[in-house]
């Protein structure tokens, strides 16, 4: 099983958007940029029940995640896996990912319960 190296992992866990791939039920590509975090194992991303996100994993856990860094355009990591979706401690994370990229605690009461994804990599596809 691939693994990122501190250079790949680092992209991640900077201050960097991530831009995610699912596959939506007519085979076509659903992609969304969101905030991204590395657990050591795990590409993880944070989404909401009333996203489209969730319904496609569930169908198909098959998902890409590209980050491109900020600073380096020429820097960036691919990452492709399966997905696993869990609601435990999806509510702690969106707080630590807020934190990371806003400087505060989340608040958006328009999303009602949040869900933690976890990525395992299948693939890496390093540049930089």
């Amino acid at each position: 099983m691939p693994t990122l190296n501190e250079k790949q992992a680092k992209l991640l866990l900077d201050k960097n958007l991530a831009v995610v791939a699912t596959i939506r039920p007519d085979g076509t590509p659903q992609v969304t940029p969101t905030w991204v975090d590395w657990d050591g194992e795990h590409v993880l991303i944070n989404t909401a029940e009333s996203r489209f996100k969730p319904t496609y994993l569930r169908r198909d856990p098959r998902v890409t995640v590209f980050v491109l860094d900020q600073k380096d355009p020429y820097n960036w990591v691919s990452i492709t896996g399966k997905a696993e979706l869990t609601h435990d401690g999806a509510e702690e994370h969106i707080h630590k990912l807020s934190h990371k990229y806003n400087g505060r605690d989340y608040d958006n009461p328009k999303d009602p319960q949040r869900i933690l994804v976890k990525i395992t990599p299948e693939r890496v596809n390093p540049q930089g």
